[in-house]
């Protein structure tokens, strides 16, 4: 998938569509947010190619430290990656089923530890008011713009020409060292796992070409 990812991101980058992503937070650590309104291709192509993908690289140390923790107890930590793609022309996509966040989730899903996924605001639109959500538009040098991108570059699963932005929750490691109840299916008693070898104890950072990589082929696919 990534090597596909990688292809396609290629394809799209000559059309002048530029996707990258970064960590956006080690469990309770976080990084600074993409700008909703004003990020640029050369800021993606920069935060893409980080060893740790960081906009601020002063939580460099401290993310290295909570993965680190959980790996001397023994354990395993989760986190959010937020992916943006720009350039992507306006009029894209499917107002049903076929919209360009229905294309990403089925692709972002197919992570695996992906947990959940949300587009611009997000999750924070539930507590707002139509007013406080909605996007006004506004001319910019000759192009329709939005002031605020609530809607995450994607409007009734339509490319709007604003960033397009989403998160994604990816769960902790579930293959940790500690001891583990659990069920023998074949004598059906209760037993203790005890899992051995190399596991991460985070796999965010890993993740991270994946969600490039989903978003890159579910935008493609709309070109050909």
């Amino acid at each position: 998938m990534v090597f596909a990812g990688a292809v396609a991101g290629q394809i799209l980058e000559q059309k002048g569509v530029v996707t990258g992503a970064h960590i956006l937070s080690i469990k309770d650590v976080r990084d600074d947010s993409f700008d909703p309104v004003d990020v640029s291709a050369e800021q993606l192509i920069d935060v893409r190619s980080r060893y740790l993908p960081l906009i601020n690289k002063a939580v460099e140390e401290n993310m290295r430290g909570v993965i680190l923790s959980a790996a001397q107890k023994l354990n395993s930590v989760g986190g959010v990656i937020e992916c943006c793609t720009v350039g992507m022309p306006v009029g894209i996509g499917s107002p049903m089923f076929d919209g360009i966040e229905n294309r990403i989730s089925q692709l972002v899903f197919g992570v695996p530890a992906v947990k959940g996924i949300e587009f611009g605001a997000g999750f924070d639109v539930a507590e707002m008011t139509g007013k406080q959500n909605n996007d006004e538009f506004f001319m910019n040098n000759g192009k329709i713009c939005t002031r605020t991108n609530n809607h995450g570059g994607i409007l009734g699963g339509i490319s709007s020409g604003m960033p397009i932005i989403f998160r994604v929750a990816v769960k902790p490691t579930p293959s940790i060292a500690q001891p583990q109840n659990t069920v023998d299916y074949t004598t059906m008693t209760d037993e203790v796992l005890n899992i051995k070898g190399r596991h991460d104890p985070c796999i965010v950072p890993r993740a991270v070409p994946c969600i490039e990589a989903a978003a890159n082929l579910a935008l493609l696919s709309y070109f050909i």
